[in-house]
């Protein structure tokens, strides 16, 4: 499982129990984990210290080894085998979505033709989406912790491919109890965790459902040459910046009066806030006019204070340049602007 976006982790962080599930999945359908073990240099003997990690790397060969062994990429959750493969043709079937929110409706929905063991729904309540695991069949208790963290940790790798971004989460639920290896899944969920919740889930701002996709099929083929990786992958880039930089300028007024104090809102640095500005095809100065605008339309429309009030709200010393960049904005003066609103 991988570290955190964007935060240090210990150069072995994923917990021992991982393996040894991959372990009895081998033992469901019969096989033998020594040439899985063995790729990822896990001695056997590891597999009975509980306070054992292994690094994302090992974890990314041991389930990749025996999802194609077995050929389960459910490993043993499920009452039917996933293919090897399976996943893969999930990604495919959403590729053509023109939105991320379509992507993933369309990839759970899928998901569910594939076993009916558990069910994938995204939903949006408020600000928030959330992509839930509901379990329609008791999946066997080795195997259920890391089938559930897997699921989710692959579904929100997947949704940050797609859209080529960082995708913060704004928490975890778990329908499990804490488990004595609960440190390590700030590293695999960074976000507020609960454990003991009703069902599987994952929270974040939906405005990310809006996005389009970035991807296309030879992005597509490249990604399957190491299908895992997209739950390793740390995206730097947040594809929402653009409108949160709107947010903050809108809300914080009076805070954001520079670069530095707006990316110190953001948590980011003056530099990363104009590079990636920048390759969104946006910049800072054109941000702030269009918030100064919205603001001063808004002004004009819904109260009666005078042109030279509402200049001095929206950040001009006087009438006559708020007048002159107005209609630079909108292509109409102030006054005509309320006269035809």
């Amino acid at each position: 499982m991988p570290p955190a976006a964007g935060r240090r982790a210990p150069a072995a962080a994923t917990p021992i129990a991982f393996a040894r599930a991959i372990v009895a999945a081998y033992r469901v359908h019969g096989g033998n984990p020594e040439r899985a073990l063995k790729l990822a240099q896990i001695p056997p003997a590891q597999l009975q210290k509980p306070e054992a990690r292994i690094t994302a790397r090992q974890m990314e060969v041991l389930s990749a080894a025996a999802m194609e062994e077995l050929d389960d990429e459910g490993l043993a959750a499920f009452g039917r085998r996933l293919p090897w493969g399976s996943y893969g043709m999930l990604a495919r079937a959403s590729l053509t979505a023109p939105t991320l929110g379509v992507a993933l409706k369309r990839w759970c929905r899928h998901h569910g033709l594939l076993t009916g063991d558990v069910r994938l729904t995204v939903s949006v309540s408020g600000a928030l989406a959330s992509i839930a695991i509901e379990e329609q069949r008791a999946i066997p208790r080795e195997l259920r912790e890391l089938s559930l963290a897997f699921l989710l940790r692959n579904v929100h790798g997947l949704a940050c491919w797609y859209v080529d971004s960082r995708i913060p989460l704004q928490e975890a639920r778990f329908p499990f109890p804490q488990p004595v290896h609960a440190d390590a899944y700030p590293h695999m969920f960074p976000a507020p965790l609960a454990f003991d919740a009703p069902q599987a889930e994952i929270r974040f701002d939906a405005r990310y459902l809006q996005l389009p996709l970035r991807r296309d099929e030879k992005a597509l083929a490249q990604m399957l040459q190491r299908a895992l990786a997209i739950t390793v992958l740390q995206y730097r880039r947040d594809r929402l910046l653009v409108p949160q930089v709107r947010q903050a300028l809108a809300a914080h007024p009076e805070r954001s009066h520079s670069a530095e104090a707006l990316a110190a809102l953001l948590h980011v640095s003056a530099r990363t806030l104009h590079r990636q500005l920048k390759e969104e095809g946006a910049s800072l100065q054109q941000l702030k006019d269009e918030v100064r605008l919205e603001r001063a339309k808004d002004l004009l429309y819904r109260t009666g204070k005078p042109v030279k009030q509402v200049a001095a709200a929206v950040g001009f010393r006087n009438e006559k340049s708020f007048a002159r960049a107005f209609r630079q904005w909108a292509g109409v003066s102030p006054g005509e602007f309320r006269g035809g609103a």
